[in-house]
């Protein structure tokens, strides 16, 4: 299983990718072993597949399951913590390869949509930065003038714009960037897929890597859970969080959780369009089409860290309240979801060779911008293992110690020295009487602690609360019916299965505390 397994849905999950995709057994050979089928390791394997080698994908769960199927798929090549902070912690020159590769990302999708006749709603668009509710007026002003000289530094389009058809902001200063993007994700990438086994690569399902082994002699080999050896000249672990790596990489790491919610609009109610907000965390918005005489309207935000909270709904009723108050034509809830980022402590991801490694190449840390960063990861790995220079590589950087970050590097890691000093306290639960179906929490027994939860069915599950991946302690996520990890974005279903790296192995079943249930 993969994240696809957690309990909301998002708009975009009734289209399956490749569903009748094989589990992956025995022994193969391959130039490249991506793990991972999501919007990372899918555009690698195409990248690659087009310049004739033989690759093969395989997944933990569904194809394209994974935190891809959970994004909102804002293609907007705009740093995503904003420009001038990007150019504060990595330079003119930095920011200026960052904003480029971006846009090659999404240039890059829109070939491939038009190469390959996919019919995934891809669109060109505006996309809108307005101030958050109650910001001073003087501050948006400033705000907006601050990005508008930063965008120009880096040579982003970007136009001063005054208003947007949200009610209260008629009069706002707001920034235009435009021929931005957006389509519907996993269309595009069951058109991905069906072109990578057209190429003659493999694609299989429901096969978890469980290790990821460099050969002395040159290459690796990636090890499944069914027993499985695939023997390939390089691999890249495509995970969202890494399965490869325990903590290098995961420090300059962190999770968080985001919430969207999908509802009706009228269409040409509201302007095709992005749009997100100056507030931290931040609001999102975007329109997708819709049956007859309605569009969707997408609408996201609330973040917070992977396993700090566990108050979902209260967050789905704040952004639904936000944006009823902006859009008051608004129709019903369609559907709403919660997925997963992984921000790093200087805004641009990881892709390229994980530290150490000679041919194990990593991509991860999407930062609020997986689809671009995926997309541009297919471009980028495969330069490197066709042993091209690319100019962006030094950006994206897997070693790249960025000293300016190094408050971003302590705020960040005290979620996990935090979690790891918690595990001497009292548990959430006092017994597993307190538990209805749906609820979780984690109990104290002696010297252990156990992650004791019932499914929605009342099915009791008991496991160590004590995270595979490095020894964190998970807490429940009553949302998603899952375990999550606050240190470095582990989930896992109520019976202890990994849904999500970077853990490999499950949480381990434990006997009932003394008194039983």
């Amino acid at each position: 299983m993969n994240a696809r397994a957690e309990l909301t849905r998002s708009l975009w999950m009734k289209v399956d990718v490749y569903p009748d995709a094989p589990k992956f057994s025995g022994n193969k050979s391959c130039d490249t072993v991506i793990i991972g089928a999501g919007i990372a390791g899918l555009s690698i394997a195409h990248e690659l597949a087009n310049i004739g080698q033989k690759v093969i994908v395989i997944d933990r769960g569904t194809i394209a399951g994974g935190m891809t199927s959970r994004t909102t798929a804002h293609l907007a090549p705009i740093c995503d913590d904003g420009l001038s902070a990007l150019i504060n912690l990595r330079g003119e020159d930095v920011a200026r390869l960052f904003q480029q590769s971006q846009e090659a990302a999404v240039a890059r999708i829109e070939e491939n949509v038009s190469e390959l006749r996919i019919d995934c709603n891809f669109r060109r668009l505006d996309a809108f930065l307005f101030p958050a509710m109650g910001v001073d007026p003087k501050d948006a002003r400033d705000q907006r003038q601050q990005e508008f000289d930063a965008a120009r530094k880096v040579g982003a389009a970007v136009e001063l714009v005054t208003g947007l058809p949200l009610k209260g902001f008629e009069e706002a200063p707001v920034l235009c960037y435009p021929n931005q993007a957006t389509f519907h994700p996993l269309r595009y990438l069951r058109g991905l897929a069906g072109s990578i086994r057209e190429s003659g690569s493999l694609i299989f399902a429901d096969s978890a890597a469980t290790s990821v082994e460099e050969l002395p002699e040159d290459g690796v080999r990636v090890s499944t859970e069914n027993g499985g050896v695939i023997e390939a000249g390089s691999a890249v672990v495509a995970t969202n969080s890494p399965i490869n790596d325990r903590f290098q990489l995961h420090t300059k790491t962190s999770p968080y959780r985001t919430y969207a919610i999908a509802f009706t609009l009228p269409k040409g109610a509201l302007p095709d369009a992005l749009f997100w907000d100056t507030g931290d965390p931040y609001h999102y918005v975007r329109m997708n089409p819709g049956p007859g005489s309605v569009d969707y309207l997408i609408a996201g935000g609330a973040d917070h860290k992977s396993g700090e909270s566990d108050d979902g709904d209260i967050r789905f009723e704040a952004i639904e309240a936000w944006i009823r108050a902006l859009v008051p034509s608004l129709g019903k809830e369609v559907t709403r979801w919660s997925g997963q980022v992984l921000d790093t402590i200087d805004y641009c991801a990881f892709i390229g060779l994980n530290p150490g490694s000679k041919s194990v190449y990593v991509v991860t840390g999407d930062s609020g911008q997986g689809i671009t960063h995926g997309a541009l990861s297919g471009l980028l790995v495969k330069d490197m293992i066709s042993g091209k220079k690319n100019p962006w590589a030094e950006v994206y950087d897997p070693s790249r110690n960025t000293p300016s970050g190094v408050i971003n590097y302590v705020r960040e890691n005290l979620s996990a020295v935090k979690n790891l000093a918690g595990y001497l306290l009292p548990g959430d639960l006092k017994s597993l009487a307190e538990l209805a179906p749906g609820q979780g929490g984690v109990l104290r027994d002696g010297l252990r602690k156990i992650a004791a939860c019932r499914d929605m069915a009342g099915k009791l599950y008991l496991n160590s609360a004590v995270c595979t991946h490095a020894g964190c302690e998970v807490a429940w996520n009553s949302t998603e019916q899952c375990w999550d990890c606050c240190c470095h974005g582990s989930h896992f279903a109520p019976d202890g299965t990994v849904l999500n790296g970077p853990a490999v192995g499950r949480l381990n079943p434990v006997d009932p505390p003394a008194g039983g249930t």
